[in-house]
């Protein structure tokens, strides 16, 4: 019998945290719960750490330290606050695989300290390959650890490679849903609110990500992401809208091939296969039919209507920290976007802004990319404060 594999999930809260938490109730003999962390939400985190027991739960915000030690105490879990914890607790020698689900730029100092320890890394957090890709690959070189992507679209190119040795990639196909507002004009882009941006048609999702896929940045996002995972130039990578989300991506190999991968619009997937690999585990959830589609689409992004696709390009051939610029401007304009202080345009307006003004680094170290991206929150908050 397989040993069990322990888990530290960063973010059990969240989307991609309770999806993976429901794939340990699926293959309980395969997995372990040994440490959960959720930022603010301290409610559902009892809940998760009563179910399951782990050996550590940090609440990153400190606020709620109290409520959780109160709420555990008749439990022999050890109990912790603050983003430095969680950052410690992931070098704890028996954890085996650190599930990154964590939001934002809050995943990137976890992980580089998961890879210094030696942790097999399941990644969900994009932010951290797009604010310090080159620092990031470099680690886990250096300490020869696997990053294994959970995004449903590197895992879709990860397993297109799967088998492939040394055949050179020619183009990275990553596709997009567009999005709800695939089809509106830039008047309507004007006037959608809130509520409209968190309607994703096919995904269900967290709300910051959810804004994100709805500007077509997370697509951007995920661009960056899969330059440092597969070695790839941007120049190499198509991002197509495909709104059936059905084909998650596909690769284009020298000899004219392309390999799709191909599934329902469900996380559950590419977590297990994170977790599992290069096993695939029995599944009973909905396997895909392609019969209940008619028609498997694909059409251009319009980089007018959805500059962030077009402003993740131009940072990551910029290079050096302007994507770190990016990712933070775009994480304070998102906020403010669902704390209904700007408008959906906006959120662009002020990535760009913070671009252009933040000071650029051209070979930012460890301390570079933390003083930029406090620089460059500072800068998109003081932008937003002109709008009102």
């Amino acid at each position: 019998m397989e040993q069990q594999k322990r888990l530290a999930i960063l973010g059990s809260t969240g989307s991609i945290g309770r999806q993976t938490l429901e794939t340990v109730d699926a293959y309980p003999e395969l997995f372990e719960v040994y440490m959960i962390t959720a930022n603010s939400q301290v409610d559902l985190l009892i809940e998760q750490a009563r179910k399951y027991q782990p050996e550590v739960v940090i609440i990153a915000n400190e606020n709620y330290y109290v409520q959780l030690r109160d709420a555990l105490a008749h439990l022999p879990i050890k109990v912790y606050a603050g983003a430095d914890a969680i950052a410690d607790a992931v070098t704890l020698p028996d954890i085996d695989i650190v599930v990154t689900a964590m939001v934002g730029y809050a995943g990137l100092l976890p992980t580089i300290r998961a890879i210094e320890a030696k942790k097999t890394i399941a990644l969900a957090n994009k932010e951290t390959l797009v604010v310090a890709g080159d620092l990031i690959t470099r680690l886990a070189v250096e300490h020869r650890v696997p990053i294994i992507p959970v995004d449903s679209e590197h895992s879709a190119i990860f397993q297109c490679l799967v088998g492939e040795g040394d055949n050179p990639i020619e183009k990275i196909i990553l596709t997009a849903s567009g999005g709800p507002f695939r089809c509106h004009t830039q008047e309507q882009l004007l006037k959608v609110t809130r509520a409209d941006a968190l309607r994703h048609p096919n995904w269900k999702m967290g709300n910051k990500i959810t804004i994100d896929s709805a500007t077509l940045m997370n697509k951007g996002f995920e661009m960056i992401e899969a330059k440092w995972l597969f070695g790839v130039t941007p120049s190499q990578i198509e991002v197509v809208v495909h709104p059936q989300s059905i084909v998650h991506s596909m690769v284009e190999f020298a000899d004219g091939a392309v390999k799709a991968q191909l599934g329902t619009p469900d996380m559950k997937l590419p977590i297990r296969y994170a977790l599992s690999y290069p096993n695939r585990l029995v599944s009973t959830d909905r396997k895909l039919s392609l019969t209940d589609y008619a028609s498997l689409t694909f059409e251009r992004p319009d980089m007018v209507r959805f500059p962030l696709l077009q402003y993740a390009f131009d940072a990551v051939e910029k290079g050096g920290n302007m994507p770190c610029i990016m990712n933070a401007a775009n994480e304070i304009a998102v906020a403010a976007f669902l704390n209904d202080r700007i408008g959906f345009c906006q959120i662009a307006e002020t990535v760009a802004h913070a671009m252009n003004r933040v000071d650029f680094v051209a070979s930012p170290l460890l301390d570079d990319y933390i003083a930029t991206n406090r620089e460059a929150r500072d800068c998109a908050a003081r932008y937003i404060e002109t709008l009102k």
